[in-house]
């Protein structure tokens, strides 16, 4: 039997392109994948920034509810493999009964998650200090993108990766983000039932060197749940830049072994 279909879900800043090493890792071993970008991004890099207004006023549950779309217009359960708010989003698609397993990794705090940890709170303070933002797409700079992202890159390594992924982002999601502590369960697009009994099994993935999203705040997320297979594990020298960074074969490894302990094709 072939393995499941996976459906990868980027991050902030980033579109589907962020996962081609990982689409070819997985595609080499017999899995099939699929990446849509968030609604605006299906273009891929360069069309988000000839236009990055598209992005203007995106928010989270359409997001979410794209992806849903997604899922069910293939024709079996894919394993939902996501990073950074992919893998917030991950989480919120498998509360909702979507996906056959979903991987998380270095996510994005769902609500009931604290996002206490100063480099965490300082990665987003910028676009949170401009109430405007949240009808904005708001760029990142490539000093912001080296100091909370690749801060393990060479200058040149970095500025290549910038050049390669990066684009202007939804400022909503941000503030959706920072506001789910004080936003009702039923509200906030990024509310999880961490007692829910019929979630599929998933993994949460850290990283000990990543600054936007600590492995401390991965450990937090991991200790909510207190039903269903939930699964955690931590690399020492991961950057929240994880996906591309020298070494992600490792985390990819790592990932399609727990895949195939878990999903039975």
């Amino acid at each position: 039997m072939p393995p499941p279909p996976v459906l990868f879900i980027h991050g902030a800043w980033m579109t589907p392109d962020c996962w081609d090493p990982f689409r070819s890792f997985f595609e080499a071993r017999g899995y099939r994948t699929h990446a849509p970008g968030w609604p605006g991004k299906e273009g891929g890099t360069e069309a988000v920034r000839r236009d990055p207004d598209v992005l203007a006023g995106l928010g989270g549950k359409r997001i979410v509810d794209h992806y849903a779309e997604a899922i069910a217009a293939l024709p079996e359960p894919p394993v939902l493999v996501g990073h950074s708010f992919g893998g917030l989003f991950v989480q919120v698609l498998l509360d909702r009964g979507l996906g056959a397993a979903g991987v998380a990794v270095h996510s994005a705090a769902p609500r009931g998650v604290p996002v206490i940890q100063p480099s965490a709170v300082r990665a987003v303070a910028g676009i949170l200090a401009r109430p405007a933002n949240r009808s904005r797409a708001v760029p990142l700079p490539l000093p912001r993108f080296r100091r909370d992202f690749a801060h393990t890159l060479s200058e040149e390594q970095a500025v290549a990766a910038h050049e390669r992924y990066v684009t202007p982002e939804t400022g909503r999601i941000f503030f959706e983000s920072a506001l789910a502590p004080l936003t009702s369960r039923r509200r906030s697009p990024f509310t999880v039932d961490f007692a829910k009994a019929d979630r599929a099994p998933l993994l949460l993935v850290g990283g000990g060197l990543d600054r936007i999203v600590p492995a401390s705040l991965n450990r937090a997320n991991h200790r909510r749940y207190r039903s269903g297979t939930v699964d955690y594990a931590e690399f020492a020298e991961r950057t929240h830049w994880t996906i591309a960074q020298d070494g992600w074969e490792d985390v990819a490894a790592h990932i399609t072994g727990w895949i195939e302990r878990h999903v039975r094709p």
